[in-house]
């Protein structure tokens, strides 16, 4: 099962007490990258979340999560100054004022701005009070979220497997084509040999025409590149098939497809394999572009 790192949930709730409001975006990346936005009295929050997140199968992309909690009526909470930050904190104002001539409008509200300046102490018991009523707006965030990257992940499999499967079929006539080269090799060789010595009277070794096509034919097989071909298309089926996260694996194991292809290239002689080549290129090309947005 395919899952994109590109998608969106939110969800909002109505407690008692609170109004909540949960977040989240995510875009491809190559960890697990995961910031939570939430506001510092709820920042004992923050790991929680992370980890929850973790455990509901999230194992790769850039996670961006939101968390808005709006208290109606604090109750227990006692918030508490930082005289000794506060009056370090005044002090460089006005000394930035001093400094650089700058109006003096530093009032209680414009200090208040700073939140580091007040100390928040929660009863511990209201901790875990305070996730137990985050978990539901969560959960129904991470729902709608989830859904997205298995629909995303649902229209890039489709669209992944057909191109694959034209991969195959290109590989299949390369391969039915794979001996021809050879054979036309040979009788070019032979026509150009035989009008050459007509003309000297000199009679035609064919031991030497059969040596010399043979040598042509062992630079330019390419069994083996097909065999590993095929080799990697099955592990590529078994992986679409997979629950568990496969981008990275998809996109090892199309660099080693790309690779296989590439020396192909470079041995064939016919134009019509040169030109299947390329179109095998292309298309997994499109496939790599897909792979970077898979988990």
């Amino acid at each position: 099962m395919i899952r994109s790192m590109t998608a969106y949930g939110r969800a909002e709730s109505s407690l008692e007490n609170k109004n909540i409001i949960v977040e989240i975006k995510s875009v491809n990346n190559r960890y697990f990258d995961c910031n939570i936005k939430i506001s510092r009295m709820y920042g004992f929050l923050e790991e929680k979340i992370k980890s929850y997140i973790q455990a509901n199968g999230i194992s790769r992309g850039k996670v961006d999560v939101y968390v808005n909690i709006n208290v109606l009526e604090a109750v227990g909470t006692e918030i508490l100054l930082d005289q000794a930050y506060a009056e370090n904190y005044i002090n460089a104002l006005f000394k930035l004022r001093d400094i650089f001539g700058l109006k003096d409008d530093i009032s209680v509200m414009s200090v208040a701005q700073n939140r580091d300046i007040f100390n928040i102490i929660k009863p511990e018991e209201d901790t875990e009070r305070d996730w137990q009523d985050l978990l539901p707006t969560l959960n129904a965030s991470l729902e709608q979220y989830n859904q997205m990257r298995s629909d995303e992940g649902d229209n890039m499999q489709k669209d992944i497997i057909f191109k694959i499967e034209k991969i195959k079929e290109l590989s299949k006539i390369i391969s039915e084509n794979s001996g021809v080269g050879a054979e036309n090799y040979r009788l070019k060789l032979e026509t150009k040999l035989t009008q050459t010595l007509a003309d000297l009277n000199i009679e035609i070794d064919s031991a030497r025409i059969l040596t010399e096509c043979a040598l042509y034919a062992d630079r330019t097989a390419i069994d083996e590149e097909l065999v590993r071909l095929n080799s990697h298309f099955d592990a590529f089926d078994k992986m679409m098939k997979s629950r568990e996260p496969i981008g990275r694996k998809l996109d090892f194991l199309v660099q080693e497809i790309n690779r296989e292809v590439n020396t192909i290239g470079s041995k064939a002689n016919e134009y019509g394999i040169i030109s299947h080549v390329i179109e095998i290129k292309s298309e997994l090309e499109k496939i790599r572009e897909q792979i970077q947005n898979i988990e």
